[in-house]
């Protein structure tokens, strides 16, 4: 009985020791996006939180191109060990639907961490517009049918999908005229070069408040604290209309359950602080905490909404 015991406890120290040996080096989180960016600035905000709770640096390792799926198809094939992990945008649901063909498969190669936050797009026109409400927007396109050009950040981007269902949801015809990049799109915007465009939420509120552009909705379920007065798509007359920019974290698909467990706890403490708290509401994101399982049914039900869309747009990334 007594060797029994203490062969138990010696397996039960194994196992507690193998556990705890993660991490045993330094943890990658890869983004397929350039520097500087609002996914980057975002994933820069919780990973000196995330090397204090993990007890490993967490470096960011920038992989732009193609849409993200550079980084997408880097991450999908390193180890399944918790070191390489990818900071995820909507293109992780999007991308099979835009591109004929891709090195990886996005529905099977990931396993999903949690979510990191989630930005409204804005909807906004050039001042000179005449327009002052959804209604009136809808109104005045269906008077000049293809007339009206809107701008985003580029084909199949977060922002052409959110044009894209207002132009299925609304029965509208639009122009949509793709840009490398939201502010090069916003300022085209602002000079009257095209009329109007869906814009992340922080790229937009200063030209809003200047004057320069004008809000007509948000495109979340509630209101945004940064623009209380604008109301929300939904409220504007378009029932069930919602898109925004969310990033989350996802690991390699076979990566161990408890490894994720344990870096999903550790990002769920780090966006409970105070100080990551505030610099979140200072870009304009909300916080989003949760289980792997809650980002992975939010991860479908995104799937299964834009690939419809893509579809029946005719949607493909060039």
């Amino acid at each position: 009985m007594i060797l029994r015991r203490l062969l138990c406890g010696l397996v039960l120290l194994f196992c507690a020791a193998a556990a705890g040996a993660y991490p045993d080096h330094p943890i990658r989180i890869v983004l397929g996006f350039p520097a500087g960016g609002g996914a980057d600035v975002l994933l820069r905000t919780i990973t000196p939180g995330l090397a204090e709770e993990l007890g490993q640096p967490v470096v960011v390792d920038n992989r732009p191109g193609a849409g993200g799926n550079l980084g997408m198809d880097f991450v999908a094939k390193a180890p399944r060990d918790g070191h390489t992990l990818l900071m995820a945008a909507p293109g992780l649901v999007t991308n099979a639907s835009l591109y004929q063909s891709l090195p990886f498969d996005p529905a099977k190669d990931f396993v999903p961490i949690g979510m990191v936050g989630s930005v409204p797009n804005v909807l906004v026109v050039n001042p000179a517009l005449p327009v002052d409400s959804v209604a009136a927007l809808i109104e005045y396109a269906r008077e000049h049918p293809g007339e009206l050009n809107y701008a985003s950040s580029g084909i199949g981007t977060s922002l052409h999908l959110a044009g894209a269902l207002f132009e299925r949801d609304a029965d509208i015809r639009l122009t949509h005229v793709p840009y490398r990049g939201g502010p090069a799109a916003i300022q085209d915007v602002m000079s009257g070069q095209v009329q109007m465009m869906f814009s992340v939420l922080p790229l937009a509120v200063p030209q809003i408040k200047a004057g320069r552009l004008r809000a007509l909705a948000v495109t979340d379920e509630a209101r945004t604290a940064a623009l209380p007065d604008v109301p929300t798509m939904i409220q504007a007359g378009i029932p069930g209309y919602t898109a925004t920019t969310w990033n989350g974290l996802v690991a390699p698909a076979g990566t161990p359950p408890a490894i994720i467990r344990q870096i999903n706890a550790a990002l769920n403490r780090v966006l409970q602080r105070p100080d990551v708290q505030e610099r979140f509401i200072a870009m304009g994101q909300d916080v989003v905490r949760g289980s792997p399982e809650d980002f992975g049914r939010l991860l479908l039900a995104e799937r299964t909404k834009w690939e419809k869309l893509i579809k029946e747009a005719g949607i493909k990334a060039e």
